[in-house]
């Protein structure tokens, strides 16, 4: 009994870190991922936002990205006299955190599978590793909304 009790817990708390987030909205620029929260706090830097929904609208640049596009997905561009934000690589912050490049990383519940995707550093608010499936990966929370 007490097994069958222990499976259940686990299962029940591997399902639940793999929620996925129904409140973030993620946002591309220049082809790196952030948050339309992220975006909102640097309005005077902002350019444009389109925002396209559903994913069958998609233009094909974004098309890479369709897994994050449930809630709809925003494609941000800066002003040009704006610089940069940092941006990293998944791979690199699986490194940081002692995980092997290739795992996937979990972001608000959603599966980023291919790990060269950047993403802006100012979207985190912490990251942690859990097990995930069965398998260790990291786990990233978003800015508070």
């Amino acid at each position: 009994m007490k097994k069958i009790l222990y499976s259940l817990l686990i299962f029940a708390s591997a399902t639940l870190f793999a929620q996925k987030n129904p409140t973030v909205k993620f946002a591309i620029c220049n082809d790196a991922v952030g948050t339309v929260a992220m975006f909102d706090a640097r309005k005077d830097a902002v350019q444009s936002v389109n925002v396209f929904k559903p994913k069958a609208n998609l233009p094909q640049s974004l098309k890479k990205f369709d897994y994050l596009a449930e809630n709809g997905l925003a494609e941000v561009k800066f002003k040009k006299d704006f610089g940069t934000l940092d941006r990293m690589a998944l791979s690199n912050f699986n490194v940081q955190n002692g995980l092997p490049k290739e795992s996937p990383v979990y972001i608000e519940g959603y599966e980023f599978k291919n790990t060269q995707t950047e993403i802006f550093a100012d979207m985190i608010e912490s990251t942690k590793v859990e097990t995930v499936d069965g398998k260790k990966a990291l786990v990233i929370t978003t800015v508070k909304k």
